[in-house]
């Protein structure tokens, strides 16, 4: 036996199943149970996992190939209640939720695709995150590809996402503090049936709020309550539409990521960026872009943790029997025959795909010039405007830029784009790990002010003017630049390289002025809705109705008004009154006991905010 902690994955429909068979008497007990039993969760070496509860009761976990526990008869209990026992709940509770992409696929799915073999642990295709756990590089799908056609949903669906409406108000009207392992059962339970009904955008919006549900228990360093906000309005306004009858095919997701068949394709590396995994998956994903500006990916990413994201960066790729590695690729290119594409640009290995390399090419040369010839502005709004029709989860794509270094701010590095009038952009670590350099080299460039570079990376569209570098490169023609060794093809992958003191230029140059504008989103009264709807997802209904009985309107949300946000202060009062609503009989009973009609409050004052928010990040890069 061995000594390792460790938990695999578990289905989230085992766990639902699992917590329901238990007893109202057991599932008072069941939170105070799940604490301690990872700790105490030991790992054979035929794979098996066990945690002992005292001398009579022993619970197994056999993991399948895939490493997650898909069914009931993989958890067994020696006790004599098993399977309708507290300890195997306990134990499901306490492990982590597998990832929808790493679980089979519903029985009513059609064939598998092409190219899932070639990306067993790829991650999921629905999120902002993300949630949300990790970030999902974004893809542009190649283009021409056919529109899918809108279809009327299902009397199967329309049920699936009323059950999970259901089950996400009255999880937000609990709040995290009472969001315990039976209110999370019962949003697994409504997500499994959204994905049995084909519904898994839904399904995915509800794992990540039980995934945030969780942290925010364990009082988890990953745990971030304006992130468990963003799930709760991306699940209700999800399941919301869809249960109206009015949503259209955009909701609904793709149960899998389909693979088609893309004939033959030309792509050239762009960067590589590490993937971790709040799950425990980590692995790369390599960027590539085709003659015609459409952008691919290839992803490694299985199970591994950072161990894992650090080692794939040169690990080989699965593709067509390529001779080649991702740092090889991230500099280099495929010309391949055969290809298989999902919706989001992931390419395939099926059996018939065959790959040879090609020579790179620099940043300098097309298709890359394109991306640092457009400005920043206007890539970010053409960003902002694809949120509004995708899910917010979903990782914007890269743009590029060319900047000079202003200096440091913290962990943070600030630069002025090269342009007339251009503002102060803040660029944030992508992965801020110890273990991984993307900080280190952030540092080190802030250490020459006045540095000229081109950044390639993804525009953070939460916070004000700012930018989440993958990848840097000399500015041709510039004089005090970056001096990358020629192997290296003019670019740094911050994620795998780490700059050197060689890497820079001698001397020193001018830095640009230092004077930080207006933080339009940080300076705005809209903090003050922000605040009142995280407290209702952080202490449920009853602490957003204290709110309203200890704070008259006009004192709170009067900066809103007088700053020109009335719609935002008309909406943010109203949450509180309703959240205050609770009508009794004669006889102090509830007369309306349905929380629908405060979670179409907060869902509307949330959606405002985010509007406005998004309206606030845009002004900020112009």
């Amino acid at each position: 036996m061995s000594t390792d902690r460790f938990l695999p994955p578990v289905a989230p429909e085992v766990l639902a199943e699992a917590v329901e068979n238990l007893t109202a008497r057991l599932r008072k007990k069941l939170d105070a149970a799940i604490e301690g039993c990872a700790a105490g969760a030991v790992r054979a070496d035929d794979g098996s996992v066990t945690v002992r509860f005292g001398e009579d009761a022993l619970v197994t976990l056999r993991p399948g190939p895939a490493g997650t526990v898909a069914s009931a008869d993989q958890v067994v209990c020696t006790c004599l209640l098993a399977p309708r026992c507290l300890h195997r709940a306990a134990v499901l509770g306490a492990a982590p939720l597998a990832d929808a992409a790493h679980l089979p696929p519903p029985q009513s799915d059609p064939e598998p695709d092409p190219g899932s073999g070639s990306q067993p642990g790829a991650a999921p295709a629905a999120g902002p995150g993300a949630a949300e756990a990790f970030p999902r590089p974004a893809a542009v799908a190649p283009p021409n590809a056919p529109e899918p056609a809108p279809a009327a949903l299902t009397a199967a669906q329309l049920g699936a996402a009323a059950a999970l409406w259901q089950a996400a108000a009255e999880a937000l009207a609990a709040g995290a503090t009472a969001g315990g392992a039976v209110v999370q059962a019962e949003l697994l339970r409504a997500a499994h049936t959204a994905r049995l009904a084909g519904l898994p955008r839904a399904e995915a919006a509800a794992l990540r709020v039980v995934r945030g549900l969780r942290a925010a228990r364990e009082r988890s360093g990953a745990h971030r309550l304006g992130d468990l906000t963003g799930a709760f309005r991306e699940l209700l306004h999800t399941a919301g539409l869809l249960a109206s009858g009015t949503a259209g095919p955009a909701l609904t997701g793709t149960v899998r990521r389909a693979y088609q068949p893309g004939g033959s394709l030309r792509v050239y590396g762009l960067c590589r960026e590490p993937v971790l995994s709040a799950t425990g998956y980590g692995g790369v994903v390599t960027h590539l872009l085709a003659p015609d500006g459409a952008r691919y990916s290839v992803s490694d990413v299985r199970p591994g943790g950072l161990a894992r994201a650090r080692g794939a960066g040169s690990a080989s790729v699965a593709l067509g029997g390529a001779a080649l590695d991702h740092a090889g690729l991230a500099r280099g290119g495929l010309r391949i025959a055969g290809a298989t594409v999902s919706a989001d640009g992931r390419l395939g290995a099926g059996r018939g795909v065959q790959a040879t390399p090609l020579r790179g090419i620099p940043w300098t040369e097309e298709p890359a010039a394109a991306l640092f010839a457009r400005p920043a502005a206007e890539a970010v709004a053409a960003r902002l405007a694809d949120r509004d029709t995708g899910p917010d989860e979903a990782a914007p794509a890269l743009l590029g830029c060319e900047v000079t270094v202003v200096g440091a701010a913290g962990e943070d590095l600030l630069v002025r784009e090269v342009r007339a009038d251009a503002p102060l952009l803040r660029l944030r670590a992508a992965h801020p790990h110890p273990e991984l350099p993307h900080t280190a080299n952030l540092r080190r460039i802030a250490a020459h002010p006045g540095l000229v570079l081109r950044v390639l990376g993804r525009p953070d569209l939460d916070r004000a003017a700012t930018l989440r570098p993958l990848a840097v490169g000399p500015v041709p023609g510039a004089e005090y630049t970056l001096r990358l060794p020629e192997e290296w093809l003019g670019r740094a992958d911050l994620g795998y390289d780490l700059l050197q003191g060689s890497h820079f230029p001698p001397g020193s140059a001018a830095a640009p002025a230092a004077a930080e504008g207006p933080d339009l989103l940080a300076d705005s009264p809209l903090w003050r809705v922000r605040r009142l709807l995280e407290t209702g997802v952080a202490g449920g209904r009853r602490a957003v109705a204290e709110t309203a009985r200890t704070a008259e309107p006009l004192t709170s949300y009067g900066p809103l008004r007088r700053a020109g946000f009335t719609a935002a202060a008309e909406l943010a009062t109203a949450l509180a009154a309703e959240a205050d609503r609770r009508p009794r009989d004669s006889f102090g009973r509830m007369t309306d006991p349905s929380p629908d009609a405060y979670a179409w409050a907060w869902l509307a004052a949330s959606t405002h905010l985010a509007a406005a928010e998004r309206s606030l990040v845009a002004a900020s890069w112009s």
